[in-house]
C-alpha cells in the first residue's frame, strides 16, 4: 500500500513537472517578433485559443501545449519555451498582481482582415500587406465596389494605406500625369465613380468615407496609414465642399473651401488648414512636412507611451513592443501636429522634441480606428518605383510590431477578475 501511495504522489509530482504551455517571449529573445503574431493568428484560425500577457516579456504570447502548434512554431522560426502548469500559474500570478502594471487578454477568435487597395498594380507598396503576407496571416483585398456594395460588414478589420481619399490621385499630377500608371488609375477611378452614379471620383471617395464610418460605428476596427490618414477627415470635413482643382474633377475648387470646413464630422483632427495648391504635394497643413520638422534618418526617432495594462488595456494591446524607442520614418503624411489633433484622441507615439504625434488611437460609435504616421517602418524615404522592403532582413521590426498589434486587437477578450 505504501508503495502504492508513494507512485501515486511520485506521479502526480512528475505531471506537474510536465510541460502544459507553450510561451512565446516577445522581448528581445525572440527570433522572429513578425511571424510569431502569424503563428498566433493561425492558432486561433484553428479554434484555438492564446493568452497575450500584456506588459510581459514585451507583450508574450502564451499557448496549451499542442504538437501541431509546436511544429508550426518551429517551422515558422519562432522562439518559445516549453512550461508547466505550476510555472505559467506563476506568470499568471505576476501578472495578475494588483500591483503590476501587466495583465492577461484572451484571444478567442482570429479577426477577418480586409485591406482596401485599387486591384491595379501601383509603383508603391502597402507595409501592412507586405507584414500580413510575411507573418502568414489571410487577408481580402476590398476597394469601391465592395465597399459600395455593403460588404465592409463581414470583416472584423479595414486597413487603409496610402490612399487618397479627397479625389486628388494622391497630388501626384506636377511629377507624375504623365506616367502610364497614373493615366490608368485617373481611367480606372472615374469609371467606377460613373458606375456607382457619380459624376466625380471625389464624390466617390466621400460615399466611401460615409461606409468606412459606418463599419466603424458598428463595431468594426480601422487601421489607417500614411495619407489614408488625414485624407479620410479631410473627406469628411469638406463633405459638399469642392476641394479639388480642375485637373483633378474638370472644374475649379471652391475658393471659400476653408471656411466651409466642418470638423465635427472628423474622427482625429480640429482646425486644420488645405493645401489648395494642386502642384503641392501636401494635403492640409496636419503633417509635419520634412523641413518642418528638422529631423534626418540618422536621429529621427519617436517614443512609444506606457499605459496602465489594467485600467487602459486597449492602448496597452496597441503598444506592446520590445522596445519603446521606434525609429521614424516618412511618408506622404509623415506625422501628426498635436495641435491639430482632437482632445479625446489617445497619443500613443510622439515625437516629443518637435511636438507631433506619430500613433493615435479613438473611438467611434462601437469601434475603434487608429491612425499610424509614415509609409513603410523599415524603409526612411520610400520614393515612387522603389522595390519592395525585404521583411526577412527585418523579423524584429519594432515599427512593423505595432501594425501587427492592431491585426491581434480585435481577438481579444478582457480576462474577468476574480472577486
Amino acid at each position: 500500500m505504501k508503495k502504492l501511495l508513494f507512485g501515486i504522489l511520485f506521479f502526480s509530482l512528475f505531471r506537474t513537472c510536465l510541460a502544459g504551455y507553450l510561451l512565446i517571449p516577445m522581448d528581445n529573445t525572440q527570433a522572429n517578433h513578425l511571424k510569431a503574431y502569424g503563428s498566433t493568428y493561425w492558432i486561433l484560425a484553428q479554434g484555438g485559443t492564446a493568452d497575450w500577457l500584456l506588459n510581459y516579456r514585451g507583450g508574450s504570447f502564451c499557448y496549451p501545449l499542442n504538437d501541431s502548434y509546436k511544429s508550426e512554431l518551429v517551422i515558422r522560426g519562432v522562439s518559445f519555451e516549453e512550461i508547466s502548469d505550476a510555472q505559467y500559474q506563476q506568470i499568471v500570478d505576476q501578472v495578475s498582481h494588483p500591483e503590476a502594471n501587466m495583465d492577461l487578454m484572451k484571444l478567442e477568435k482570429a479577426p477577418k482582415v480586409a485591406v482596401y487597395s485599387p486591384k491595379s498594380k501601383l509603383p508603391w507598396d502597402d507595409a501592412v500587406t507586405m507584414v500580413l503576407t510575411y507573418a502568414e496571416i489571410p487577408y481580402d483585398v476590398v476597394f469601391d465596389d465592395e465597399v459600395m456594395e455593403g460588404k465592409l460588414p463581414e470583416y472584423d478589420w479595414l486597413h487603409l494605406h496610402h490612399e487618397d481619399f479627397t479625389g486628388q490621385y494622391g497630388k501626384f499630377y506636377a511629377h507624375y500625369h504623365n506616367q502610364p500608371w497614373y493615366i490608368k488609375q485617373q481611367e480606372e477611378f472615374e469609371a467606377s465613380a460613373h458606375k456607382h452614379g457619380f459624376e466625380k471620383v471625389s464624390q466617390l471617395k466621400l460615399a466611401v468615407v460615409h461606409k468606412i464610418r459606418e463599419f466603424t460605428a458598428g463595431g468594426g476596427f480601422l487601421f489607417a496609414m500614411c495619407s489614408a490618414t488625414d485624407t479620410y477627415d479631410i473627406a469628411l470635413s469638406a463633405e459638399g465642399v469642392d476641394i479639388c482643382a480642375e485637373m483633378y474633377d474638370g472644374d475649379p475648387a471652391d475658393p471659400q473651401a476653408q471656411s466651409k470646413l466642418d470638423y465635427e464630422k472628423t474622427f482625429a483632427f480640429k482646425d486644420y488648414k488645405l493645401r489648395m495648391n494642386p502642384y503641392e504635394y501636401e494635403y492640409s497643413n496636419i503633417d509635419n512636412q520634412y523641413k518642418e520638422r528638422g529631423l534626418t534618418e540618422e536621429n529621427d526617432y519617436f517614443q512609444l507611451f506606457t499605459f496602465s495594462a489594467k485600467w487602459d488595456p486597449i492602448p496597452t494591446m496597441l503598444t506592446q513592443n520590445h522596445e519603446k524607442t521606434v525609429k521614424g520614418f516618412m511618408g506622404q503624411t509623415t506625422a501628426f501636429k498635436k495641435d491639430l489633433v482632437k482632445s479625446d484622441v489617445v497619443i500613443m507615439g510622439e515625437t516629443p522634441s518637435i511636438n507631433e504625434a506619430r500613433y493615435i488611437h479613438g473611438v467611434y460609435g462601437k469601434g475603434f480606428w487608429t491612425f499610424y504616421g509614415g509609409h513603410d517602418p523599415e524603409d526612411y524615404q520610400h520614393f515612387v518605383g522603389e522595390e519592395p522592403t525585404d521583411l526577412n532582413l527585418h523579423p524584429n521590426s519594432p515599427g512593423y510590431r505595432l501594425i501587427l498589434n492592431n491585426i491581434l486587437f480585435p481577438a481579444a477578450k478582457k480576462k474577468k477578475k476574480k472577486t
